[in-house]
């Protein structure tokens, strides 16, 4: 499904490449490995040479791994991986796999004749979606042997499990999924991966439509605006039907721009502009967004571009994740809605 742009106030949305189309910088490669019955999975963005790194948690209710390690002050300047996964704080345990998979090649933090593979991660909540399983170390190691330069987006990797639109419970719930989208301008590539898992609705700013959410009790083949379900939810006490840590929107910007670590985070910091432009409601009490900067630092930039840049494409990548998804586990997807 295509959405139509022609009409965007911001003329760049038809410069994004999407989806299986989206440019990763060089050095970075993505790999993805899922069960389909068990109905989730995980991925993992690689730089083996090292890749200044940056993260921005906004939302209440996290499940994430070395997270304060990238804080500005801490002593590892660079990390190899970021794993993005299904299985709430149990799918943390990917992570061991592509520690295993990096120690392997000779890749980490060296610590005299010791190598330590540094990899961040975080995870969504996806449970009750399957069959309560969880991506573990064998899987984040087949996500390893598994990646490439290229992408694939939609019920794959660490969206196979994920839904959106939450608000009335997971019977009105659509189909989420992960998302790339990227912008080159001239040597400078900026692309942001996402696994969108939201308990909002995902929404074109630009066009006022609703791609994925909240369906209408009365008509399920149509999607209600945020306020309106928080009405029904305060009329009904629907308000318990929504659990803390059961929702999140999990990515991480990549670029070949050279950053420092302070501005990494800072990147991290202002890509959540993206979630707030295509979530509705986001950085709730129910969600646990994070989103990680990876930086291999081969161009020259102003960091600045690169800050106006991450937010725009990751709301487009939001977009794409819910666009390229298919109906799955009960859930409707974008298409089958909107179409």
């Amino acid at each position: 499904m295509n959405v139509e742009k022609t009409g965007a106030k911001n003329p760049l949305r038809l410069l994004a490449k999407l989806g299986s189309d989206c440019q990763l910088p060089n050095g970075f490669v993505v790999g993805n490995a899922e069960d389909k019955q068990m109905a989730t999975g995980c991925t993992v963005v690689l730089c083996q040479s090292g890749a200044t790194a940056g993260v921005s948690v906004r939302g209440a209710a996290p499940a994430s791994l070395e997270t304060d390690l990238l804080s500005s002050h801490r002593t590892v300047q660079e990390i190899n991986a970021v794993m993005l996964s299904g299985g709430s704080a149990f799918g943390l345990a990917a992570a061991g796999g592509v520690m295993q998979w990096l120690q392997e090649r000779g890749v980490g933090f060296g610590v005299g004749d010791i190598k330590v593979p540094i990899v961040c991660g975080a995870s969504i909540f996806d449970l009750s979606v399957g069959s309560n399983s969880h991506p573990d170390i064998v899987m984040g190691y087949a996500a390893c042997q598994a990646s490439a330069d290229t992408m694939t987006t939609g019920n794959v990797g660490a969206g196979t499990g994920a839904s959106v639109g939450k608000l009335l419970g997971a019977d009105l719930a659509m189909k989420g999924g992960l998302g790339a989208s990227s912008f080159t301008h001239d040597n400078l590539v900026v692309t942001a991966i996402v696994v969108v898992n939201a308990v909002g609705n995902v929404v074109d700013r630009d066009t006022g439509q609703i791609l994925a959410g909240v369906r209408d009790p009365k008509d399920p083949t149509q999607i209600i605006d945020a306020l309106s379900a928080f009405a029904i939810m305060s009329a009904a006490d629907g308000a318990k039907q929504v659990l803390a840590g059961t929702n999140t929107t999990i990515g991480c910007i990549l670029t070949n721009g050279k950053l420092t670590k302070p501005q990494a985070n800072h990147i991290a910091d202002m890509s959540h502009d993206g979630l707030a432009r295509a979530i509705d409601p986001v950085h709730t009490a129910f969600d646990g967004d994070a989103v990680f900067c990876m930086s291999s630092g081969e161009v020259e930039t102003n960091p600045d571009l690169i800050g106006i840049l991450a937010p725009w494409v990751m709301e487009e990548a939001i977009h794409d994740a819910v666009i390229s998804a298919v109906s799955a586990y009960g859930l409707p997807s974008s298409n089958d809605i909107i179409n």
